[in-house]
């Protein structure tokens, strides 16, 4: 069964001449995929270019304005897919796009801090970025139906949202499969492209995140926990997050001194990435980390979410010295809005509460649970 990617209906509203959009993503999200399904579902003449083929990465670098226009042709969407393989990528389409104002070009890449780096400076007020994350719950309901995506919520929650994962029945092929995508991408896009040679190191700290996730990380343990230099440390968390395989959110504070904003807090782009580093593929009803994998599997959907609406947020949580916490704090339209994230339905501490409110009295908070979580995900 084919997932339709609600991504797809943002693109085509945002096909716009003289722009380049730039899809991010880790490898085997879908992107590829989506980039087929524009190529089919718009009515112009289009182009497709895998940047893996040297004959096209040889004439996409060249710099040279005529054999990029005999790439072109007439097409007037050009979609070039693992763009971040071609040198100097950003300058070659600046110079296409500003000899051809009328076209649309859509540059997919998995290695974000590869493609970013070659695209951002020369395409500044040309080009449009956007993620491709891994299935979201809004996704698995317009696929599956939202009674059988609702049955499959325990399952996901172990097991992630990769496309090839949710596709695959058998839990001995699954598990194969996941853990095979996992070693692929972190091995090639993190050891190949930055030439990290200590592999081992890398995944020995996305194992203590995986173990730390709604808890606040500190740097100087990492590196203690680890054997190497803070610095070392920064840098791998940093390209982590470029992979994306990690996300950071900092501490949220305005007016109170004992509230915590030293250290931030990781979370994974996908449930079935994090327990596979920690090998635990065991079903809910015999984990002790329940509240962990609820916690990071809203962490992530909301923030999907949050694109798919063009909801553009600053994303935090709360946390005081005397323990009283906030999971999630998000800021748009002039407005704080905490939630709480909890497996089973309970409240939130009436002393958090109203800390909380008293100090940020525009504010409004509230419990996510699996009795609401389905609002609290939907894009509106």
């Amino acid at each position: 069964m084919k997932i339709k990617r609600s991504l797809l209906s943002y693109i085509q509203n945002t096909l716009l001449p003289g722009k380049v959009i730039v899809l991010y993503g880790p490898r085997q999200v879908g992107k590829t995929t989506l980039a087929q399904d524009l190529l089919e579902s718009v009515d112009c003449h289009c182009k497709f270019i895998n940047a893996d083929e040297l004959i096209y990465r040889e004439a996409l670098a060249s710099q040279n304005r005529y054999q990029l226009e005999e790439v072109l042709g007439d097409a007037e969407l050009l979609i070039i897919d693992e763009a971040q393989r071609v040198p100097d990528i950003g300058i070659n389409l600046k110079i296409l796009i500003d000899a051809n104002p009328r076209i649309t070009i859509l540059a997919t890449g998995s290695a974000s801090f590869d493609l970013a780096n070659k695209v951002s400076e020369p395409l500044t007020g040309r080009k449009l970025t956007l993620n491709l994350y891994p299935v979201s719950y809004p996704e698995l309901c317009q696929t599956f139906g939202d009674l059988e995506a609702r049955s499959l919520l325990e399952s996901w929650l172990v097991w992630g949202g990769y496309p090839e994962i949710l596709t695959t029945t058998l839990l001995d092929l699954r598990e194969q499969v996941l853990n095979e995508l996992v070693g692929s991408y972190l091995y090639r896009d993190i050891l190949e492209l930055n030439g990290i040679r200590r592999a081992d190191k890398i995944v020995d700290l996305l194992r203590l995140l995986a173990f730390q996730i709604g808890q606040e990380v500190s740097l100087s343990e990492l590196a203690t926990n680890l054997a190497i230099n803070f610095r070392t440390v920064e840098k791998y968390l940093d390209l982590l997050e470029k992979v994306f395989v990690i996300f950071k959110v900092g501490g949220f504070s305005r007016n109170l001194r004992k509230e915590i904003t030293k250290n931030s807090r990781y979370y994974f782009y996908d449930n079935g990435v994090r327990n596979s580093l920690i090998q635990n593929y065991n079903p809910i009803n015999l984990r002790n980390d329940i509240g962990q994998l609820w916690e990071n599997f809203l962490m992530i959907e909301r923030k999907k979410a949050n694109q798919t609406a063009g909801r553009h947020v600053n994303t935090y949580f709360w946390r005081t010295y005397d323990q009283k916490e906030i999971d999630l704090i998000e800021e748009y339209g002039g407005k704080l809005y905490g939630y709480e994230f909890k497996w089973k339905a309970s409240e939130i501490k009436k002393s958090t509460r109203q800390e909380f409110l008293e100090t940020y009295p525009n504010s409004a908070l509230s419990t996510i649970s699996q009795e609401n979580f389905e609002d609290f995900l939907l894009p509106g």
